[in-house]
């Protein structure tokens, strides 16, 4: 963002030199109608600099929001997991049922703060959002691999 200011910043800087010195070398219906060119010109690179600040926001915008909408798919479905799993166990043993039930209740625990993670995380910067998508996408992943060995295992 600071790059497309510069270089709008750059472009009028620019084309104000160069109006200076054209009015300098020219006529006054020629310097006139130069310099209404120029700031036509110059009115275009910023619209153009602007549609592609605009475009460069919504890509970041719907890259986000297409990643929360795949997280949130996956955390209701690991919640769903889990409820599965502890009406499975219901009539187990009771030394397993008690085992069984603190593990579900930690699968849960684990799902609800990456639920929490995924509400509470703010854009940052690209630097961040890479950062965060990554371990997001790793914390899941494990989840999801704790929950299939957790049905693995007890069968």
């Amino acid at each position: 963002m600071k790059n497309i200011k510069k270089s709008v910043l750059i472009i009028g800087s620019t084309l104000f030199i160069a109006t200076s010195l054209i009015f300098s070398c020219q006529s006054s219906d020629s310097k006139i109608k130069n310099a209404e060119d120029k700031v036509q010109n110059a009115k275009q690179d910023l619209k153009d600099s602007e549609n592609e600040l605009n475009n460069i926001r919504l890509d970041t915008i719907s890259t986000y929001d297409q990643f929360k909408i795949e997280a949130e798919k996956n955390i209701i479905a690991r919640e769903k997991n889990i409820a599965e799993l502890k009406e499975k166990i219901v009539n187990e043993k009771d030394e397993l049922k008690d085992q069984y039930t603190k593990n579900l209740n930690e699968l849960e625990k684990n799902n609800n703060e990456l639920k929490r993670k995924l509400n509470d995380y703010k854009d940052e910067g690209n630097d961040k959002w890479v950062t965060f998508k990554n371990e997001f996408s790793r914390d899941i992943d494990k989840l999801g691999k704790a929950i299939n060995d957790f049905t693995v295992n007890n069968n």
